[in-house]
């Protein structure tokens, strides 16, 4: 079923650019882990973590009040929580209560304001050895993706996410995934 709302990206969706197997292999989530997908839009990923850590808890996280109220309707009685917020102005999750929080091509349009803000809030929600993955569009000219401007390559983000990197792999024609890892 093709959901038509309109969130952040406009009803545009990475979800058939991705390799899920590489990026689900890479995160390596264990059972009972407690994940935090941030930009979930209609929760294709949220999904996919939640067949794979079913005594787990999962969070999608949305901006979009459209696409929270389709996701909670479709994920009634599952282990998917969807959360209206915005994670750079913080949310009402614990403190240290997270596992991995993952991000798929939403880090790119945080202004620099923005960043420190996610960077403050992920460091409250995340538990120590707790991962941080994001899924961004490669810094080169490629037929989708943001303007080159707004492009982060792996280099830049290591120097704005004050975390130990942990892996680079890609994930897609275009695209890569960044794991860092909370010490």
């Amino acid at each position: 079923m093709k959901n038509s709302h309109k969130g952040h990206h406009k009803g545009n969706s990475t979800e058939i650019l991705l390799n899920k197997e590489i990026i689900l292999s890479e995160l390596n989530i264990l059972p009972g882990e407690t994940i935090l997908d941030v930009g979930c839009g209609d929760g294709y990923m949220a999904k996919e973590f939640s067949k794979i850590n079913k005594s787990g808890k999962i969070y999608a996280l949305d901006q979009s009040k459209e696409a929270i109220k389709h996701l909670k309707k479709e994920t009634e009685g599952t282990n998917i929580s969807p959360i209206l917020a915005d994670i750079t102005t913080g949310t009402e999750l614990e403190e240290s209560s997270i596992d991995l929080i993952y991000l798929s091509t939403v880090f790119h349009i945080f202004s620099s304001q923005k960043i420190d803000d996610f960077g403050k809030e992920v460091e409250r929600i995340l538990k120590p050895n707790g991962r941080l993955a994001m899924v961004e569009i490669e810094k080169r000219e490629t037929p989708i993706g943001p303007p080159m401007n707004m492009r982060v390559s792996p280099g830049e983000m290591e120097k704005l996410i004050k975390m130990k990197p942990a892996s680079l792999v890609k994930v897609g024609e275009y695209f890569y995934m960044q794991i860092f890892e909370n010490e």
